[in-house]
């Protein structure tokens, strides 16, 4: 063999073990997805199926039932659960991407020229730093029946008793929608000024040539452009929502009161985990699981088709 083929076969050799420490390299991810997201994910849709819980110091089961889980789940109350989640979530949702998108333009914009941009960014962020439940917490001490909101208003004269904030379904519900947009607006404002900061100046340059208007700037420039972005916080938002359970689960002590108006679908799937119905349990986690895909599927596909449209058809 001359010394021509055997560089060659020194080459391909050394080409081969190179593609093969790539394996390597993303084997981590493939083994952990495996065993923390895979494997439970099989084991909940086979849980369904299975009648299995502990009736005192007995265990019954598991026994195959086929789809007698879910006929039990859609007989409960869980129709009324997912109703509380998406009211609670919309409520929080709408003023969050509304107050997002001005804050978003507001950053953006050069001509406004806002001064300490860094130090309002900190601020309006910090909120999704703090635990959810230390915030339920918080909340939960606040508008309590003797709290410092009631001891506020009684002082000013806004009124005239102390108010039961936890005992009203639209207080309560207020309460959760607001722990969620006051933890997460400030994580949607960056992601929007993001997408915003990605456009080119010289289109809001040539729009303003033209004699656009703020408004139209908006609408027929910012929001066409910001979509891929949007879409993405839509989606995410919306998983987020349904399931939403650490904050109405402290905030109603896992009651989800008043009379399980604030009661969420993730609370209720916890009631089943801490009862050790698993067999229940796995039925409304894969009830979750096709609800949040069709949801996300709708809105994406919607949303996507709005965007083509507003594009002229262009990715």
């Amino acid at each position: 063999m001359n010394k021509t083929d055997t560089s060659k076969t020194l080459k391909k050799r050394r080409g081969y073990d190179f593609n093969r420490w790539g394996y390597f390299f993303i084997a981590p991810f493939f083994i952990v997805f495996t065993i923390f997201s895979l494997i439970p994910l099989i084991s909940t849709f086979a849980n369904s199926f299975f009648e299995n819980y502990r009736q005192g110091l007995q265990q019954i089961g598991p026994r195959f039932v086929g789809l007698a889980n879910f006929v039990k789940v859609f007989q409960s109350d869980i129709l009324h659960y997912i109703g509380n989640t998406f009211i609670i979530w919309m409520a929080g949702f709408i003023p969050q991407i509304v107050i997002a998108l001005i804050l978003s333009v507001w950053f953006t914009n050069t001509d406004l020229r806002i001064k300490a941009q860094q130090f309002f960014k900190t601020v309006i962020y910090m909120p999704n730093l703090i635990m959810a439940s230390a915030f339920a917490m918080l909340f939960f001490t606040l508008f309590s029946d003797n709290g410092p909101a009631n001891s506020i208003l009684v002082r000013i004269g806004l009124a005239e008793s102390n108010i039961r904030f936890l005992s009203s379904v639209s207080w309560t519900r207020g309460l959760v929608a607001a722990m969620n947009f006051l933890m997460w607006y400030g994580n949607t404002t960056i992601l929007l000024m993001a997408g915003i900061m990605g456009i080119d100046d010289s289109i809001f340059e040539a729009a303003k040539i033209d004699g656009a208007n703020p408004l139209q700037v908006f609408f027929k420039i910012t929001m066409p452009m910001l979509m891929p972005i949007f879409i993405y916080v839509l989606i995410t938002s919306l998983i987020g929502g349904i399931q939403m359970f650490d904050v109405p689960q402290i905030l109603t002590n896992g009651e989800g009161n008043p009379n399980r108006t604030s009661m969420t679908l993730i609370m209720y799937l916890n009631k089943h985990l801490a009862s050790k119905n698993y067999g229940m349990a796995g039925a409304v986690s894969v009830i979750t699981f096709f609800l949040t895909s069709i949801f996300s599927f709708t809105i994406y596909s919607m949303t996507m088709k709005k965007y083509k449209n507003m594009t002229g058809g262009r990715k």
